[in-house]
């Protein structure tokens, strides 16, 4: 099973796409997860993300697709993957098509979470005072949230328009929550 895992900054993706991945046996591809490891490392793709992150704007499509194409092209794809983080815009909607066509793998669903804002900025101010992420200021959070709202969900409905769109309410107990995409999807 070839999935996207798409919502807003803080409503869970990151421990749905766990959760889904066990579940389906599948690899969780997060490109957030990918740049954070570069940054932590202080790799040179790393330095430059980070100049991008600390002020809370997106890394460039140039170096996310590429990081996203490699990955998926991984052995241990083969069976299916999930992606969170990704896309964001609709240029890397194309290039994501683009990749799937190169690698004959068609996407199978796109998995939205929701929840209302005030949740999520909740959310994410209890992230930042429990994992200390730099990228989780007030500033960085409201403008990520804003930039979602712009550039992000719209994609939405081009995945809509493809019938591949599954809604999810993203509050509520996590297992409640995974179990009501399983219920989606099989």
């Amino acid at each position: 099973m070839r999935l996207l895992i798409m919502g807003p900054q803080g409503v869970g993706k990151g421990t749905q796409a766990a959760l889904l991945a066990e579940h389906f046996n599948i690899p969780t591809i997060s490109t957030g997860d990918i740049f954070r490891y570069n940054i932590k490392n202080k790799t040179e793709l790393g330095l430059e993300a980070m100049s991008y992150t600390d002020k809370g704007e997106l890394v460039p499509d140039s170096l996310t697709n590429k990081i996203v194409k490699d990955r998926l092209a991984k052995e241990d794809c083969n069976n299916g993957w999930i992606l969170d983080g990704y896309p964001r815009n609709a240029a890397q909607v194309t290039a994501l098509d683009e990749m799937l066509a190169d690698l004959d793998t068609p996407l199978d669903h796109v998995v939205a979470l929701e929840a209302a804002r005030d949740v999520l900025l909740e959310r994410m101010k209890k992230r930042a005072a429990e994992q200390g992420r730099a990228d989780d200021t007030p500033e960085a959070i409201a403008k990520r949230l804003e930039t979602y709202e712009k550039e992000t969900a719209p994609l939405l409905d081009i995945y809509e328009s493809r019938g591949l769109l599954v809604v999810v309410n993203g509050v509520g107990d996590i297992d409640e929550i995974s179990g009501r995409i399983i219920s989606h999807l099989e």
